[in-house]
């Protein structure tokens, strides 16, 4: 299926607050960039009113860290959903400076119904849009 979805670039900016000790972004910044990324990607491509109605939680995160990242890098985080299986959706992100990977992140989320705050199945028009060429 990831062969078909959408990729979503998210530009990351980097600040001194991201900065650790050993003058390279704290391992603890990539979670805030890739929950930003992810939720920029369902903005993005969802329609409004699906928008409005989810919420989206992180469940689990596994990073591949390959390089730092330094304050005054240019930095991009590419979001790809891999798949949606219920109320679950499961994405790879990758982090790099120009062509450089500095981490891998494959992640799963669970949608929430925005009033009940349950899960929440996706209406398969609202998947469709995140892979547009996928034979249904």
């Amino acid at each position: 299926m990831s062969s078909t979805a959408i990729p979503h670039s998210f530009p990351i900016g980097i600040d001194p607050s991201d900065i650790d000790f050993m003058g390279h972004v704290n391992n603890a910044s990539y979670l805030k960039w890739v929950q930003a990324a992810v939720i920029s990607h369902w903005q993005r491509l969802a329609p409004a009113d699906a928008v409005a109605n989810h919420l989206w939680v992180a469940l689990k995160h596994e990073i591949t860290y390959r390089k730092p990242a330094f304050l005054d890098d240019d930095v991009i985080a590419t979001v790809l959903l891999e798949k949606v299986q219920g109320a679950r959706a499961f994405y790879e992100t990758i982090i790099r400076r120009g062509e450089e990977v500095l981490a891998e992140v494959r992640s799963s989320w669970c949608c929430l119904d925005a009033e009940t705050l349950r899960p929440a199945r996706l209406a398969n028009n609202v998947i469709e849009r995140f892979f547009p060429d996928e034979e249904r």
